[in-house]
Parts: C-alpha cells; sequence; structure tokens
C-alpha cells in the first residue's frame, strides 16, 4: 500500500468544508471550510492548502438528489472538479454524498452536542466523510 495524501471537498455555493486523508490509514481529518461566493472559492487561500499538503488525488462530493437525479448544485460542483483540475494539475475524482451532511451532523453530535454543529465545522466533517468513503470504495 502506497502514502499517497488525498484532500476531500464538501462542495457547496456558500461554504466548501476540506478534509486531508492518507492511504496509508484510510483515515481523513477536517481542515477548514472556505466561504464561497456562488460557488467560487478563493483561490488563493485553496493554492496554500494544496501547497502544504500537495495531494495526489482530490475528491469533491457530487451532490445528488436521493433518487441519483442531478441538481443544479451538481453542475457547479463538476465545474469545482474541473478548475481544481486545471489549476493545480491534480487527478480529480467525484464521489456520492448524498446523507453525508445528516451522518456529519450525527458524528459533531455526538462528540460534543449542539455546540459542536457550526457551519463550517459540519461542512468540513462531511468532507471527512466524503473522503473516507471514496477510499472505501478503492478497496471494493
Amino acid at each position: 500500500m502506497s502514502g499517497r495524501t488525498f484532500l476531500g471537498f464538501d462542495f457547496g455555493m456558500k461554504s466548501i468544508g476540506i478534509a486531508v486523508g492518507q492511504e496509508v490509514t484510510g483515515t481523513a481529518a477536517p481542515l477548514t471550510a472556505l466561504k464561497a461566493d456562488n460557488g467560487i472559492p478563493d483561490w488563493d487561500k485553496l493554492a496554500a492548502i494544496f501547497e502544504e499538503w500537495q495531494p495526489h488525488i482530490a475528491v469533491v462530493g457530487l451532490p445528488l438528489n436521493m433518487d441519483g437525479t442531478h441538481q443544479q448544485v451538481t453542475f457547479a460542483a463538476k465545474k469545482f472538479a474541473n478548475r481544481l483540475n486545471a489549476k493545480y494539475q491534480v487527478e480529480v475524482a467525484l464521489s456520492d454524498e448524498r446523507l453525508t451532511t445528516v451522518d456529519a451532523k450525527a458524528r459533531l453530535f455526538d462528540m460534543g452536542g449542539y455546540k459542536k454543529l457550526a457551519k463550517d465545522k459540519v461542512d468540513s466533517a462531511s468532507a471527512c466523510l466524503i473522503l473516507e468513503s471514496w477510499m472505501e470504495s478503492l478497496y471494493d
């Protein structure tokens, strides 16, 4: 097993949660959430994160309706993924993110009640779940 590093993204129009994961452990840790303006993050802050972590692959959560159909934000998430690929010359994978926000809120609540449910923490916890789910799928 190699020691690749991955960045996971929970894309949103107002906030983008970010997590870092290691292939060797199969686990992810929340980093931060960047504010986004209509889906557009502060590219300079994002560049600093890419510089620090040097990911082998970026994983972007793909927001789908429960029946698997696309919604408006699905297209924005794909555009964000394409921009990551173009700007940072990194392979980008898309991962179904249905229910990750619900799971993230439950996980945070278990860790510390309502005070842990701040929006930026939920977004980054969702990014962790997206990334961990994607890493698990590597071995299916």
